[in-house]
């Protein structure tokens, strides 16, 4: 086994926290990955991975090794896609990284149609509600939702979405409809852990910025969960205008309290800026903002 070879072995182990499910990734078996990350760490003279009897941890010098895997495999791949032609016809392994919610109603669509269209290509999607560091983990294109921090990567607009407080027409009904966010105190609120938008609730009124800590009897894990909740009557939730697009235009949710609403968040197609973007991310980029441009629940307006 070469010294790339070890590299990729090691880092599957590092990713995956553990020898057999990095034999799994591999399509190895689990001594040969033990005994290729043995020897790694024999060449080095350092310990790379902290070893139990139930998990598998990286060390210090593991982590600044990981890191430089990373870098050292991606050069590599790049190389032999240049040589190989890639950077002409799209080919070779994509990895995304996208919101869950946003990923679930939108970006996997957009891979099948994509993957149809591009049989030399082959696609990992990594869908979490957190801003993953595409040099670190390796991600070729991103979908941030909110504004961007200055960086040397490229970003192109695809839409934008508002922070949007809604509850089933039965609910409201009963309830009332709140006329300002200060009746949200008193109101029924069910709240996704995993939303950025649990700690306070932010709006913009007549007399200036207006927050509000939501006092809730019901905390779920998922916005999808919250979203439930609400459309079944339980009570209002936050969440993103996108996410309850299809829902509202069903009649089975309804947004309140557009007037306090803060300004709507952009929605950015990011990938890494170089001196050859390899066709995989450059077919893949322009594919996938002009479908995402073009859908009414990112640009109502028909603009982006």
């Amino acid at each position: 086994m070469d010294r790339f070879q070890e590299m990729q072995v090691f880092l599957a182990v590092a990713e995956e926290q553990g020898f057999a499910a990095a034999a799994r990734r591999l399509n190895m078996s689990p001594p040969s990955v033990t005994r290729a990350v043995a020897a790694l760490e024999e060449r080095i003279g350092t310990l790379l991975l902290a070893r139990t009897t139930r998990s598998v941890h990286v060390t210090e010098a593991g982590q600044r090794y990981v890191e430089d895997c990373r870098r050292i495999l991606a050069e590599l791949e790049e190389a032999e896609e240049s040589a190989a032609g890639s950077h002409a016809i799209a080919r070779g392994q994509l990895t995304l990284s996208a919101p869950v919610l946003f990923g679930e109603l939108f970006v996997t669509p957009l891979m099948i149609d994509y993957l149809a269209q591009h049989p030399a290509v082959t696609i990992k999607a990594l869908l979490v509600d957190r801003v993953v560091s595409m040099v670190d983990e390796g991600i070729d294109v991103a979908i941030r939702i909110g504004n961007l921090p200055d960086s040397g990567l490229h970003a192109v607009k695809v839409g934008e979405m508002r922070r949007v407080i809604c509850a089933a027409p039965t609910y409201l009904n009963e309830h009332g409809r709140p006329q300002h966010p200060d009746e949200l105190l008193q109101a029924q609120l069910v709240v996704a852990t995993s939303s950025p938008l649990l700690s306070n609730w932010e709006f913009n009124g007549p007399d200036g910025a207006i927050s509000i800590r939501p006092q809730t009897r019901l905390l779920v894990t998922a916005n999808q969960a919250a979203i439930n909740a609400a459309s079944l009557g339980w009570g209002l939730t936050r969440v993103l205008s996108y996410q309850v697009a299809s829902k509202v235009a069903a009649g089975e949710l309804e947004i309140v309290l557009q007037d306090f609403e803060q300004a709507p968040l952009p929605i950015h197609v990011v990938y890494q800026s170089g001196r050859k973007v390899p066709a995989k991310v450059r077919t893949f980029v322009d594919f996938c903002s002009a479908q995402l441009s073009q859908s009414r629940a990112l640009n109502p307006d028909g603009r982006n």
